[in-house]
Formats: structure tokens, sequence, C-alpha cells
């Protein structure tokens, strides 16, 4: 049976990684939409956490049966290493979010969206509590988003499309996913940030295709992916972002996003097949798709 689970898995990878991330999640999601209790609250968040789980489920269930242990083994080594991040991504990992957001801060005072773009919050780092909170927000839930979401998935798209694109379908995705957190009774009740789908769908979309041209100047490390994404959510909260500032932050991220796609070669290469040379087909994407710095 598991031999002809895996004859069949080539041709469900690219498909079946979305429909079992967002039916998984939807399934243990639909009791939290019908109550007016906390997500945060018992059992609510025992489904909210089954639920969240879609991603690394996906990614792992469906990398099992496309590549065997060894791509699964692949994928905990590319969540783990740290040689494949040097010093100039890990810069960019580390400091991107923080020079964005006061970019954007400082254009949010300019053009009188606020007169008040930021308010540190000292109070996310004052006790363990909230710092441990804040911690698991940032990092740890992203890290179960990146193992499957770019891991697995963006890998399978970018046999087939281009960076770009496959972004784009891989954000679409994310995207969709993350919609029913708006209407989760008291999700963002201990953050600054409090979500409107007009503006915080396409800036997921336009995450993603920053976090691509991470994953791929890096030697595909899902640890580069994950920090970018965990600093992302960290940086911002800390930093206390004025409501007003978000959607005016949607310009800044399509401008960044451009740029990054326009002026980066490993966001304009084309699709990589399974019969390319050095990829595997037994273990898609085992391949150095870009180690430019850019």
């Amino acid at each position: 049976m598991l031999t002809r689970a895996r004859a069949l898995a080539p041709g469900v990878g690219l498909l079946g990684f979305p429909v079992i991330y967002l039916g998984w999640a939807y399934l243990f999601w639909l009791p939290i939409f019908i109550s007016s209790e906390s997500v945060w609250s018992f059992p609510k968040v025992l489904l909210f956490l089954a639920g969240g789980a879609s991603p690394l489920v996906a990614g792992v269930v469906l990398a099992g049966l496309t590549g065997g242990r060894q791509r699964i083994r692949n994928m905990g080594s590319r969540l783990i290493e740290v040689r494949r991040i040097g010093l100039h991504w890990l810069a960019v990992v580390l400091l991107f979010w923080l020079a964005f957001d006061l970019i954007m801060a400082g254009a949010a005072f300019v053009f009188g969206v606020t007169d008040r773009p930021l308010d540190i919050a000292w109070n996310v780092v004052s006790t363990p509590r909230s710092l441990a909170f804040m911690l698991l927000l940032s990092f740890v839930f992203p890290a179960v988003e990146e193992v499957g979401l770019r891991g697995y998935w963006l890998d399978e798209l970018q046999q087939r499309f281009s960076p770009t694109v496959a972004g784009l379908i891989n954000g679409t995705a994310w995207a969709v996913w993350h919609a029913p957190f708006v209407w989760f009774p008291g999700y963002y009740a201990n953050t600054t940030f409090n979500p409107e789908l007009w503006w915080w769908l396409p800036s997921i979309v336009l995450h993603t295709l920053l976090i691509v041209w991470v994953y791929n100047g890096t030697d595909r490390s899902i640890l580069a992916a994950l920090l970018f994404h965990g600093m992302m959510n960290l940086t911002g909260e800390f930093l206390g972002l004025a409501p007003e500032i978000f959607p005016f932050m949607l310009i800044g991220n399509f401008v960044a996003a451009a740029l990054v796609v326009a002026g980066s070669r490993s966001m304009r290469r084309g699709p990589v097949s399974a019969s390319s040379q050095g990829v595997n087909p037994a273990t898609p994407c085992e391949v150095d798709l870009n180690r430019d710095p850019a």
C-alpha cells in the first residue's frame, strides 16, 4: 500500500498540499467560528493548535510519500543547519524588518498618516509570561508554517513555475489559511495588531515573495525563512506600530516585493524540473536552486 501511495504521490504532491493544508485547518477551526469564547480558552485553544498544525502535517506526510525518509531528513536538516545562511543573508534576516518598519513609520509621519507612528512596547519583554507568548507567536507558530509551506510546497511549485509565480500561488494559499484569524474571538487580544482583510491578505502574498527571495538565496534554508518570518512578527509588535500604519504599509510591501522580483536573478529563474541535472525525482528540488547573493 505504501508503494502504491508513493507511486501516486507525484501526481498529488502539488495539489494535495493545499487540500490537506486548508481542509485540515478548517475542519478543526469550524467550532471556533460558532463560539463566543476566546480562542485561547480551553478547549478552543486545542482546536486552534490542531488546525494550526496543518502546514506541518501536509508537508511531512506528502514529503514522506514523495521522497520517503530521505526527503523528510533533508527538510529537517534545512530547518536546523546554520551554514546555509551566510553573513549577508543573516543581516537581511535579522535587520530587514526593523529597517522596513522604521522607514514606513517615518513615511507615515511625513505624509500625515499618523503623528505617533511608534509606541515601543516594552511590556512585550517586561515579564517572562508576555515575552514567552510573543516568542510563541513570533517563532514557534511560523516554524510549523515554514516547514510545510516553504520547505515542501514551495519546492514543488518551483519545479513547475518561476519563483515569482510559485511565490504568488504559495502566498495566496497562505492568505486563505490566515483569513479566519480575524474572526477568532480574542486572537489578537494581547497584541497591537488588528488586521482587516482588504489590506492584510494582499500583504501576506507580498510577504511571501520576500520569503521566497530569502529562502532561495540561502540554499532553501527553512531556518532562514522561519527567522525572517519570525522577525517580521516580533519587530512589528515590539515597535508598537500604530494601527493606522498597517494599511499604509501595503504600499511599502508592494514596493519591496517589486524591487526583489525585478532586481534579483533568483526571482527571474525559470522553473526547475525534476528531470533537471542534479535533481533526484524521488526527492524533488535536491539541487542548489540558488546561491546568488541577491
